[in-house]
């Protein structure tokens, strides 16, 4: 159920308020727009009369939220979530952009990309510490060394830093060397991890599932959502198919369909959705018309040798063949890359 309350509403009306939606039993999550004041209340009660709430001075209209995702809807929030980090906006008029190797494996390696990255306009270094594999003999990531190693790189080029988190467990040591936490498409629908996430401080980018329903992705998010956190993004990265020439099926599609339901930003992925090094341009540059808030893409200055994922990183040189294009691409709609 959304209760808007009016424009001019005093505090101790609003206190009110809350007090008696906590009353019946609803959970209240406030949300400020622009121009008015909005709460959430969440809870099972097909049978409440909402002419309970519509009767308390200050509430201007109360409707109930028919989508099974609440906090995550546009009926709750009508404004574009904007996520804030450091001098960097997420969900705004720029596109972000995220660009760094599938995994974090010296520190030559991390720097170098890191200053690639960086000279090509990247604002946000991506590389994973622990790296969830198909076969356990795969490489697993350097765990904290590898946080380590890519915070500093991260700060000596000036770049916020997103990893993974896999494990609730992991929580508290990777929140204090990233800026963003990702949770991975296989961990989408990870519910105690999501509701520890949802206590956490920093930002959460919250990946498409292999399978998952956009309904599924916009549920998963509510468990962060309803725990507190407000600060999250989705991320579109190829979902499974029975086309087997890309590793995944990029929906693009996904990305004006979630805008319209959610105010949730969305961040496209083409280096997993792909799989293959020569089609991540081209679908980068078609995220970008789609509407994508970020970009995120896979960058190995020696794929060959990489530990993980080489056939689908973009050389340094394809980076900034990368970054001209999007540019461009964003010029036209009327945005910016940051």
């Amino acid at each position: 159920m959304v209760v808007v309350l009016e424009k001019n509403i005093k505090e101790k009306q609003l206190e009110n308020v809350i007090k008696h939606l906590e009353e019946f039993g609803f959970a209240v999550h406030k949300s400020t727009g622009v121009e008015q004041i909005v709460l959430g209340a969440i809870g099972v009660k097909p049978d409440f009369d909402i002419r309970r709430v519509k009767v308390l001075e200050g509430v201007a209209e109360v409707y109930r939220i028919t989508e099974p995702f609440k906090l995550a809807s546009r009926s709750f929030k009508k404004e574009d979530t904007r996520i804030k980090i450091g001098d960097v906006e997420i969900g705004g008029n720029a596109v972000a952009i995220m660009a760094g190797p599938c995994s974090v494996e010296s520190e030559k390696q991390i720097f170098t990309i890191a200053e690639i990255v960086a000279k090509a306009g990247a604002k946000i270094l991506r590389g994973g510490a622990y790296k969830p594999r198909t076969s356990p003999y795969s490489f697993q990531g350097l765990g904290e060394n590898g946080l380590k190693l890519l915070r500093q790189a991260g700060d000596a080029f000036g770049l916020l830093v997103i990893t993974e988190v896999m494990e609730s467990s992991q929580i508290d040591l990777i929140e204090k060397y990233t800026d963003i936490f990702q949770v991975g498409a296989r961990n989408m629908q990870n519910f105690s991890l999501l509701r520890d996430l949802g206590k956490a401080s920093k930002p959460i980018m919250l990946k498409r599932g292999l399978s998952a329903t956009i309904d599924d992705l916009l549920m998963s998010a509510e468990y962060i959502l309803s725990n507190g956190n407000q600060n999250v993004m989705l991320c579109e990265r190829g979902i499974r198919t029975f086309e087997t020439y890309t590793r995944n099926t990029f929906d693009i599609s996904a990305i004006p369909v979630v805008h319209k339901r959610s105010h949730l930003p969305v961040i496209a992925d083409p280096s997993h959705a792909t799989g293959l090094r020569d089609k991540v341009i081209p679908m980068a540059r078609a995220a970008v018309a789609a509407g994508a808030d970020g970009i995120m893409v896979e960058v190995h200055h020696d794929p060959d040798s990489a530990l993980s994922d080489g056939p689908q990183a973009l050389l340094p040189d394809q980076f900034e063949d990368l970054m001209k294009q999007v540019r461009a691409i964003a010029e036209v709609i009327g945005r910016s890359i940051v």
